[in-house]
C-alpha cells in the first residue's frame, strides 16, 4: 500500500535514481540482485514506459530477470550480450577504494562474471555500507555442494594464518535446509571482523578445491553512488578522482522491494 518509505529505503531509493540516469538508450546493462538493485530495475522500467528507453539487460539472479521482465526491460544473456556498458548493482560493504564485498543475496557468481564483462561497474548503497576495514558483514563463499564440509575444513585451516579477527564459519541456511545459489551451489559465510589483507585472501580461497568464487569484488567497481535519506547523492569516481553531491526529491511510493 502507499506509504512513506523508511530512511534506509529512501536512501536507496534516490541512490538508484541516480544511477538509473546515467544509463543511455541503447545500452546493454548488467542487472544486479538485491533489495537496491531491486530499485534501479525499476527506475529503468519507468523509463522504458515513459521515455520509449530501449535497453537491455543481463541479470545476476532469477529473481532480478523476474523482476526486469515485469517492468517491460528486455532481458538478454551475457552470451548474447558479449560485452557490457555499464552494469549497476548493490554491495554489502564498501571502503575508500571502492573495495567491495558482495554476494548477501546469494549471486555473487553471476555477480562477479557480469561485473569483469562490462566497461564500467557502478556501485549504489546507502552510506551504512562504507566502511574503514573489509569484513563486518560476513564473507560469502559459494562451493559446490560435493564435499562441502571438507571445503569448510580446508577455509578453516586458511584462516588460522590469515590476517583476519574473526574465523567462524557458517552454512547459510534458507527454510532449514542449505540455500542453493541459481548455479546450485551453497554458500559458507566467513565471520571474520576485519579483513586485513582481502587481495590475499581472495586468491587463497580461489585455489582451494570445492570453491566456486568468493564474495570480495576487488579492483571492480568504477564509482560508487551512495544514497541518503534526506535525498542526497554523493557520486565517488575512483578513476577521476572526483566526489559529487547533488539531491533529488522522494515522491511517496510504494515500498515494493522489502522483500527483495
Amino acid at each position: 500500500m502507499p506509504g512513506e518509505l523508511s530512511p534506509i529505503d529512501k536512501a536507496k531509493f534516490v541512490a538508484a535514481k541516480c544511477a538509473a540516469d546515467m544509463v543511455e538508450d541503447g545500452m546493454r546493462v548488467g542487472l544486479g540482485t538485491g533489495s537496491t538493485a531491486a530499485w534501479l530495475v525499476r527506475h529503468l522500467g519507468d523509463r522504458v514506459r515513459d521515455e520509449g528507453f530501449r535497453i537491455k539487460g543481463v541479470p545476476t539472479s532469477a529473481r532480478t530477470a523476474h523482476l526486469a521482465k515485469q517492468v517491460g526491460i528486455d532481458v538478454i544473456t551475457l552470451d548474447d550480450a558479449g560485452t557490457l556498458n555499464i552494469t549497476i548493482d548493490g554491495a554489502d560493504e564498501f571502503d575508500s577504494d571502492l573495495n567491495l564485498i558482495k554476494g548477501g543475496g546469494g549471486a555473487l557468481l553471476r555477480e562477479k562474471i557480469v561485473a569483469a564483462a562490462s566497461e564500467e561497474v557502478v556501485i549504489i548503497a546507502d552510506a551504512a555500507k562504507e566502511v574503514g576495514t573489509l569484513g563486518a558483514f560476513p564473507l560469502p563463499v559459494e562451493v559446490i555442494p560435493f564435499g562441502w564440509t571438507t571445503t569448510q575444513m580446508l577455509i578453516e585451516e586458511l584462516l588460522v594464518s590469515a590476517d583476519v579477527m574473526g574465523r567462524r564459519i557458517t552454512l547459510r541456511m534458507n527454510a532449514g535446509k542449505p540455500f542453493v545459489t541459481d548455479q546450485g551451489n551453497h554458500i559458507l559465510d566467513l565471520h571474520l571482523t576485519r579483513i586485513g589483507n582481502a587481495r590475499q585472501l581472495a586468491m587463497a580461497l580461489n585455489q582451494m578445491p570445492g570453491v566456486v568464487e568468493n564474495g570480495l569484488f576487488l579492483d571492480l567497481c568504477d564509482k560508487v553512488i551512495i544514497g541518503y535519506s534526506d535525498g542526497r547523492v554523493e557520486t565517488r569516481d575512483i578513476n577521476e578522482g572526483t566526489v559529487s553531491q547533488h539531491r533529488i526529491d522522494v515522491e511517496e511510493t510504494e515500498n515494493l522491494f522489502s522483500d527483495i
